[in-house]
């Protein structure tokens, strides 16, 4: 008789029916199969080059160009995360609509390096996001509309403030509230601890983000992870490193932890936050014979940049009831919403789009439902055509 057969006796479950979305059991659990391979950017973009402001040295991302008229997404990325956090998002949005991608990565993060990159205030943040326009475009910059993901996100809203982009078309903010976010710094710090200092391989980092629930799509992470850590050694982005010499896909044995319960894939539709760590993962106690043996650590430690913290949302939600575009808020829960913009919803000065079933990374986990909602906007408002392929797109019930 097989373990599998002595746990559903003992919890007196009738026999399960074979089920192909699952591997065929051994007499540990369950076998399972999943790729943490990283991918490279230009899988998705088309070019990347480093800009010159006067603050310093900043990489940018493009997708191809598009046609005159149409417009230019500029993309800022969340605390800690890069500009390959836009990725599929990217690859997504130009097969929907006529329109360019220029994701970059925000001071103190990714592949940009300036002076002062311990300065992360909004004003500073915001001046980048100008000077980064001006240096490539010299004041003949297409049509553009912000778009942010959480810190990215309440730098967009800044910037409209500051009115350091004139071609501003409209703004675009994902899963960031003032109410919610100033709630949550106090834990923040807590979190940060909660992670892994250090990962002995780009893998393994790719498999962490995904089984910690930071991102829920394993093809996101396999792209974004690697411009979020550094090796130890040689102070080189990870991304520097690849392509990588292809590792075989090892079998993870997961062992059941309760009589009833059946363990699924890293992408089932449960939570991946649920799952416990990879056992080889270190935590910030790990002793220092373990952590010599790590090779990757963090680009920035986020912890230091907390002086910041109540600034980039102090305020944050009539800032952006006052911005002069059409603006869009995609949130991952109606219960983000705090007062000021609970009234503005209702009068009509925003458009709101709730994607359940997805963590904070919203763009990352669920990117092509954000860029059909996000084709749907800039259509609607007239600021892109959609390509010629017999696009239907989904119009999505909105507020």
């Amino acid at each position: 008789m097989s373990n599998l057969q002595r746990v559903m006796m003992k919890s007196r479950l009738p026999p399960m029916c074979p089920n192909p979305r699952f591997p065929k059991p051994n007499d540990r659990g369950f076998r399972r199969q999943t790729d943490y391979n990283p991918l490279m950017w230009d899988e998705f973009f088309t070019e990347k080059k480093d800009v010159e402001t006067k603050q310093g040295k900043f990489r940018v991302y493009l997708t191809g160009p598009s046609e005159p008229g149409a417009p230019l997404l500029v993309l800022l990325h969340g605390g800690g995360f890069s500009a390959l956090s836009w990725a599929h998002f990217s690859s997504e949005i130009t097969k929907l609509i006529h329109c360019q991608c220029l994701a970059f990565d925000i001071r103190g993060h990714g592949d940009t390096y300036t002076e002062e990159e311990d300065d992360l205030s909004a004003e500073r943040l915001a001046t980048d996001v100008g000077d980064v326009i001006q240096a490539m475009y010299d004041g003949s910059a297409p049509p553009i509309i912000l778009m942010g993901h959480s810190m990215g996100g309440a730098i967009c809203v800044h910037t409209a403030n500051m009115y350091v982009i004139p071609s501003l078309l409209g703004v675009v903010v994902i899963d960031v509230v003032e109410g919610t976010a100033l709630e949550a710094l106090a834990s923040m710090q807590s979190f940060l601890r909660s992670r892994p200092t250090t990962f002995k391989s780009i893998q393994h980092a790719i498999e962490w983000c995904v089984r910690s629930g930071q991102v829920r799509n394993v093809e996101s992470a396999r792209v974004s992870m690697p411009g979020q850590i550094i090796n130890i050694e040689t102070k080189q982005l990870a991304t520097n490193e690849l392509p990588l010499k292809p590792e075989p896909s090892s079998e993870e044995k997961v062992e059941f932890k309760h009589p009833n319960a059946i363990a699924e894939d890293a992408e089932s539709s449960s939570s991946p936050a649920t799952e416990a760590p990879p056992s080889d993962l270190p935590s910030p106690s790990s002793s220092p014979s373990a952590l010599n043996l790590r090779k990757y650590g963090w680009r920035i430690d986020l912890s230091k940049s907390e002086k910041y913290w109540e600034g980039w949302f102090s305020g944050l939600s009539q800032k952006f009831l006052d911005v002069p575009v059409p603006k869009l808020l995609l949130l991952a829960g109606i219960d983000n919403l705090d007062r000021a913009l609970t009234v503005g919803q209702m009068q009509g000065k925003f458009q709101l789009q709730v994607l359940a079933r997805c963590g904070h990374a919203v763009h990352e986990d669920r990117p092509h439902e954000v860029a059909e909602v996000l084709a749907t906007y800039l259509i609607r408002n007239k600021f892109a055509q959609p390509t010629g392929d017999g696009l239907l797109l989904k119009h999505m019930p909105a507020c």
